[in-house]
């Protein structure tokens, strides 16, 4: 099998084409057409999008942003983290490792990396090495976070799930 390299995908018209595909075979739920219209530059090297190309059709991709520790309310030590956004194989792609090839390219940085569970999609995360973290009403607002830890990091707990109240009898 051919080695899978993922690539920072430029924010421009030419990309913008090649989501309409994932907007038309994807999940409505995961579609970036919005975020990339909003941040159209023609050949804009600093774009969150990274994309797997293969047979020279665009077939994953995600976003991937780097979130500045003073917001970390997920990681201990609080630090700098990656928020993984929207990863999508298209359908005749998927189960030949391009969903993995862009988890690993995430974890490459050694940053804890937070995601959502979207589209039932909690068995892939686990099996990529990741965690559901502990459901925080204020900090989680109804969604699915899974959390990969690098070496060090742990689960940054709040005030009332830290501290043990004893009782004395």
């Amino acid at each position: 099998m051919q080695q899978i390299e993922v690539k920072r995908l430029l924010v421009n018209y030419k990309t913008l084409e090649e989501f309409r595909n994932f907007r038309e075979f994807g999940a409505a739920e995961l579609s970036m057409k919005d975020d990339l219209e909003a941040n159209i530059i023609e050949n804009d090297s600093e774009s969150p999008f990274y994309g797997i190309y293969f047979g020279g059709k665009l077939v994953a991709r995600m976003s991937l942003y780097r979130i500045d520790g003073k917001y970390d309310r997920y990681f201990e030590p609080p630090q700098d983290y990656l928020e993984l956004w929207k990863l999508e194989v298209l359908e005749p792609y998927r189960g030949k490792g391009f969903g993995r090839a862009l988890v690993d390219f995430a974890k490459s940085f050694n940053l804890p990396v937070k995601t959502n569970a979207r589209q039932r999609s909690n068995e892939f995360w686990t099996k990529m090495g990741f965690e559901p973290v502990t459901y925080q009403t204020d900090r989680d607002r109804g969604e699915s976070p899974y959390v990969w830890y690098p070496e060090g990091v742990k689960e940054q707990l709040s005030e009332d799930e830290g501290s043990v109240e004893t009782l004395e009898n």
